[in-house]
């Protein structure tokens, strides 16, 4: 067997990964759908005996390649805005991994000194004042989201500290699953200044008491507001435990009692 991680097979350049498989970038396939169907065949072939799976990435731009690879037993995998990933079994037992199935989503518990909880209204809600939150952007870290959404949603800068619920929804959009995280920040400035004005209608500092009383404010948040004030979460600590790992990470684990 091959085991070179790079291998020019036909037109296509192919890199294979740990499970025996090999991948096809967008950027490695060729112009033209009658040259890509001609070495798909040639692929197939040549790889039949030898590995488990073909993963191709299929630019939007070279869409017409779909129904030649699909043809030829390839399934969709995942996609993006700008591609698909199908992929071909090419052993009956071979595993593929599962796509991503969940949308991530942040939330923040901000509460200033003088004892105000920082909330917003969505234009679309039909519902009262909310903690500030979002979704997570692909490939962002949980503390840097928080941040980043509580600005632009009020125009306060703010601290990540802890991490202090974790939620998990289904139904969700896309017929995922959503994990919503529930942060405590800390407020490094006070005038409200809303940046997203197109998705927030108002925002504003309340009493924390006085919101949780409100008969408007779901159940769920005002239980949110109050384990943050009787616990401190899982901080961050990026400490040694995962330094041989080459990637961006966020370890967070319990603040002790002190």
């Amino acid at each position: 067997m091959n085991n070179t991680s790079i291998e020019i097979i036909g037109c296509f350049k192919t890199v294979l990964d740990p499970y025996n498989g090999i991948t096809i970038s967008t950027k490695d396939l060729p112009n033209s759908s009658e040259e890509f169907e001609l070495n798909l065949d040639y692929l197939i072939e040549n790889t039949k005996n030898r590995r488990n799976l073909i993963w191709i990435y299929i630019d939007i731009k070279k869409s017409d390649f779909i129904p030649i690879a699909t043809k030829r037993g390839f399934i969709f995998h995942s996609c993006d805005e700008e591609y698909v990933l199908i992929v071909r079994r090419l052993q009956n037992n071979a595993i593929i991994p599962t796509a991503a199935n969940h949308t991530l989503g942040v939330g923040a518990v901000v509460i200033n000194e003088k004892n105000e909880l920082l909330v917003i209204k969505e234009k679309i809600s039909t519902i009262g004042y909310k903690l500030p939150g979002g979704h997570i952007d692909n490939g962002e870290m949980i503390s840097t989201a928080a941040q980043r959404e509580v600005f632009e949603e009020t125009g306060i800068k703010v601290k990540f500290e802890s991490i202090i619920s974790l939620g998990h929804f289904y139904p969700h959009q896309f017929h995922k699953s959503n994990l919503y995280i529930l942060c405590i920040c800390k407020a490094l400035s006070s005038k409200i200044d809303i940046q997203d004005i197109d998705e927030i209608a108002d925002a504003k500092w309340i009493d924390v008491n006085k919101y949780l009383e409100d008969e408007k404010v779901l159940a769920y948040s005002k239980a949110v507001v109050l384990s943050a004030l009787e616990y401190k979460g899982f901080k961050l600590a990026n400490h040694e435990t995962l330094c041989h790992i080459k990637k961006d990470f966020e370890l967070f684990f319990p603040i002790e009692n002190k």
